[in-house]
């Protein structure tokens, strides 16, 4: 690096960088990307996404010394504004992502919420139906039923515990079973909604 440069105004180093001079650029990063690091890094609390910011800013300076006016201030300045500029514009961005994330997520839980809702609520409006035609079947196919869907037992363990034939126990559950069916279907229960 030449002493010219180093002893160069900051707005004779946008001139040289402008005339693609590398070591102009050198010199411009030597003085300002301490700060710029800086800021951006406080903003986005990212050392990732603050180093990319420094990155994107000096290759701004590169591609368009043009746009730094020294009439309107300094070259750290116009630098920490453009990395302020680009810091926010990834915070909102992230921002608006959570957020959309969020009411997504938000969505689908209600829409979780309403199906389990609407299965709950059939569900119970079917034990309403089940109840009420159960207690027009007989009592010992009721009993039947009730020992082998209700309690969980075998043909055989109702057979017992009715002190019953296993196949009077199963002709008693068939017949149950079909009068409860034509009870649901008279009820407006034939299928789910």
């Amino acid at each position: 690096m030449s002493d010219e440069l180093t002893q160069a105004s900051d707005a004779q180093l946008v001139v040289a960088i402008g005339r693609w001079r590398q070591d102009a650029l050198a010199e411009a990063y030597r003085r300002h990307a301490g700060a710029v690091f800086a800021l951006a890094n406080r903003v986005l609390t990212n050392r990732v996404l603050a180093e990319e910011i420094l990155q994107e800013v000096f290759l701004g300076l590169w591609d368009h010394p043009d746009r730094f006016d020294p009439q309107r201030g300094s070259l750290r300045s116009y630098l920490l504004a453009q990395a302020h500029h680009r810091a926010v514009d990834i915070v909102r961005s992230e921002e608006a992502r959570r957020v959309r994330e969020e009411r997504q997520h938000q969505t689908v839980a209600r829409a979780e919420a309403g199906y389990d809702l609407e299965h709950e609520v059939w569900d119970l409006t079917v034990a309403e139906h089940v109840r009420s035609a159960l207690a027009l079947l007989p009592p010992e196919e009721r009993r039947a039923i009730e020992l082998a869907y209700f309690g969980g037992k075998t043909y055989r363990e109702v057979a017992v515990a009715l002190d019953q034939p296993e196949g009077t126990v199963k002709t008693r559950i068939r017949s149950g079973l079909r009068r409860l069916r034509s009870a649901l279907i008279g009820s407006g229960m034939g299928g789910r909604p």
